[in-house]
């Protein structure tokens, strides 16, 4: 069979990447999307433009990986793949020295050590993932750079003319901002506040991944913070790494996706009969339109029967039996509790 194609997609909590290989491996559409909170609609965006420019009828296998995979994969009737197992894969192939794999996308971080006998495929010995915090993924660096007014892009960029990056604190995101507003009121420029972020997130990745495992080089840095020219720089200083052995991969955001795909490839070799083919978008399109968000909607407000009276009262200066009404007001915040009562005169 020749002129097959191979679709692999990798959903993630900020972003979908798809992709679809030939059947000599080559990478012949490589597309990266935000999905803004809507995985389903973005994905069938996508594949709709894909499906523009290659027939689907040469689509010999529809291979998912990432946080949303499993529901998608049902859905285009393809095979789901484990996120560690794709990101190996793909290493392999266009990183094949490589011994650790450092994986940082939108909401987790993945620490992976391989190992290779003889110049054979990379290996999982052992791996690591974060917890569920912002603290040490993209989503926190996004939300730092629209707090400080930069794009993404730019953020990464400005971290470079940092000459003496402020230390921050990483294992927390509620206190690394903290740390940003203090820097701020002292008039800390915002290039070395940034740069003070980035070294943080490398920092938090080494103490909470790592934990007394060896990072040995070749390093392959792969997702979408790998874009941050601010979180590479730290990276090679912190952990001591230079340009030889701290490596990008040319497809370094859609390394998920292209190594989902690459698993079934592997699995058609013995088993011929898997190619499975693609399904088509009618399921997608109808999960879509079956799910409706239920809207509701409170009753609209009125004037009351009578007005509420303006008179309040401290509660020490209450006579013994008296019985008042009391309103108390709480708001529980990441640092503090601040509470707050009225006392109102019947």
């Amino acid at each position: 069979m020749s002129n097959r194609y191979h679709l692999g997609l990798d959903i993630g909590s900020i972003s979908l990447n798809t992709v679809l290989l030939d059947d000599s491996l080559e990478v012949i559409f490589d597309d990266y999307t935000r999905t803004r909170g809507r995985p389903y609609e973005v994905t069938l965006e996508v594949l709709k433009r894909l499906l523009k420019e290659y027939d689907p009828n040469q689509i010999a296998t529809v291979s998912v990986t990432g946080i949303g995979g499993k529901g998608m994969a049902e859905l285009l009737g393809g095979y789901f793949v484990n996120e560690v197992i794709a990101q190996t894969r793909a290493t392999s192939l266009f990183v094949p020295q490589a011994r650790t794999i450092i994986d940082m996308g939108g909401e987790d971080s993945k620490l992976i050590l391989t190992t290779s006998e003889d110049g054979g495929p990379l290996t999982i010995a052992d791996f690591a993932m974060n917890s569920m915090c912002a603290a040490g993924t993209g989503s926190f660096l996004d939300q730092q750079a629209h707090r400080l007014g930069y794009s993404i892009e730019d953020f990464g960029k400005e971290a470079l003319r940092s000459e003496t990056p402020p230390r921050l604190a990483g294992r927390c995101s509620v206190f690394a901002k903290t740390d940003m507003i203090h820097l701020q009121q002292g008039a800390t420029p915002d290039f070395e506040i940034i740069a003070g972020l980035c070294y943080a997130l490398v920092r938090n990745l080494r103490s909470n991944l790592a934990k007394g495992k060896k990072i040995s080089p070749p390093v392959s840095f792969q997702g979408g913070v790998a874009a941050n020219y601010g979180v590479r720089k730290a990276f090679r200083e912190i952990m001591e790494l230079d340009e030889k052995v701290f490596i990008i991969p040319k497809h370094f955001y859609s390394m998920g996706a292209i190594g989902s795909a690459l698993c079934t490839i592997d699995r058609l070799r013995d088993n011929p009969e898997l190619v499975n083919g693609f399904s088509g978008l009618e399921k997608l399109e109808d999960h879509i339109h079956q799910q409706k968000p239920e809207t509701g909607f409170l009753k609209p407000l009125k004037k009351p029967e009578t007005e509420p009276t303006t008179e309040y009262r401290s509660l020490e200066n209450l006579a013994l039996g008296e019985k008042v009404d009391v309103y108390l007001g709480i708001d529980v915040g990441s640092i503090s509790t601040n509470v707050v009562y009225r006392c109102r005169v019947h």
